[in-house]
This record gives C-alpha cells, structure tokens and sequence, in this order.
C-alpha cells in the first residue's frame, strides 16, 4: 500500500502542484459530485415515500365498500404523491362529468373516455415528477469520466513540457508527473461510477412504481366507470386470457 504522508510525489504533492486548470476541472468534478449525491439522495427518499404512501391507497382503496373513505382521507390534507394524484384526478373527472353531462351532453365524450385522458394526464405528470433530476445525473455519469481524462491530458502535456525543459527523461523524473496527471482520471471515475449506478437503480424504481400506477388507474377507471372493482386475481386471469388471445392472433396472421 502506498503511504500518500510520507511519499514526496503524493497526493500533497499532487495538490500543491495544481495550476489553474487543473483546479478548475476538480472544482467542475466536486461540484457534479455533490449535486449527483444530492439527487441520489433525494430521489431514493421520494422514491420510498411514493412507494409507502402507495401501499396505504390501496389498502384503503381495496379495503373498503365505496370511495368515500378514500375521498375522505385525500380531501383531509393537500398530498402529492402520485397515487393520491391519480385518484383525485380520476375522482374529479367523475364528478365533473356528472354534473356537465346533462347540460353539454351533446359536446362531451363518453364517460369513460373522459375518465381515460384525466387519469393519462394525471399518469403523465407523476411520470415526470418521478423522472425530475434522472436527465442531470445520467449526464455527470457519461461525462464525468471524459472531464477527468481532460485534466489527465492537460497534466501529461504539462509534465511533458517540464521534462522536456530539464532535458531529463529517467523514470523518477516521468512517473511522478504522469501519475499525478492520472489521478483526474480517478476524480472523473469516483464520480461517475456513482451516478451511473443509482441512475440505472432509480429508473427501475420508478419503472416498477409506474407499473402498478398504472394498474391503479385501470382499476379506478373500471370502479368509477362501472361502479365495481375489479378483483386482483380476476384481473391476472383477464391478463393471461387477453395475452394468449394476443399471441393466436400473430400466429394466424
């Protein structure tokens, strides 16, 4: 192992030899870093919480006879997680139909098409609020590493011109300036790796969360259009049947 404390060419050396350049390509690189860790962060809590606040939705949204305990609780406190977006949006394109529907039924849609596009909206926003900050760190993973590598390349080239200016070429005199060259390519990868990595595990996240969003929303469909649920393993069955029926149809095309 490498003692960085008593080693002449270390990381002090490193530092104290840092020209304008270099600072700034380091202050670019813990500037990403912070900003990518605040987004990892924050994004995972609210991923949680969304997840959390799901779970109670549909339990009271399964659990009880009508949708009067669920428009209850989302009428108690003013929420912003997306299910509760969902069953608001659905709820008042329901009642908003209602109402208009005998004055303006000749310029109104069906009930269910108007229920359809309230809860693709509201679908649309939640997927955006969960994708905010996603764009920011998938562009520090992708060019983290390439700013570091500029400052190896700056540092290589300004060792080289040194050497060159001694007219010394022994390997004492090459590996301590090309290595510390190379630490920015290590500064560019520390913060890359990072974000890459809980770039890729947040859109997973949110692609599952989106999927039983949008299970929900068929479901709130069904029960607002209809008045009844659809039971949990009726639907899986109706799944099967429609994916098989799917498939027949391709095979006798």
């Amino acid at each position: 192992m490498i003692n960085f404390t008593s080693n002449p060419y270390g990381f002090t050396h490193f530092i104290d030899h840092l020209n304008i350049v270099s600072v700034s390509i380091l202050l670019i690189l813990l500037i990403m870093s912070i900003l990518s860790w605040y987004l990892l962060i924050t994004k995972a809590l609210q991923l949680g919480f969304t997840y959390w606040r799901a779970r109670k939705i549909l339990k009271l949204f399964w659990k009880s006879a009508s949708l009067e305990p669920l428009i209850g609780r989302l009428s108690q406190r003013q929420l912003n997680d997306p299910f509760s977006n969902v069953a608001l949006q659905g709820i008042n394109a329901a009642l908003y139909y209602e109402k208009r529907a005998e004055k303006q039924i000749a310029n109104l849609s069906s009930h269910s098409e108007f229920l359809t596009r309230n809860l693709h909206r509201a679908i649309n926003d939640s997927t955006a609020q969960l994708n905010s900050g996603l764009t920011i760190l998938a562009t520090i993973g992708s060019t983290a590493p390439f700013i570091g590598l500029l400052g190896t390349v700056l540092g290589i080239y300004e060792a080289l011109i040194t050497i060159s200016a001694r007219g010394n070429a022994s390997l004492d005199t090459v590996a301590a300036p090309v290595g510390e060259a190379l630490i920015m390519t290590a500064f560019g990868l520390a913060v890359a790796i990072p974000a890459v990595l809980g770039y890729n595990a947040l859109v997973r996240g949110n692609r599952g969360f989106l999927t039983q969003l949008e299970g929900f929303a068929h479901d709130l469909h069904t029960c607002l259009n209809t008045g009844a649920r659809v039971d949990m393993k009726n639907r899986a069955i109706m799944t099967k049947i429609e994916s098989s029926l799917s498939k027949e149809k391709i095979d006798l095309q």
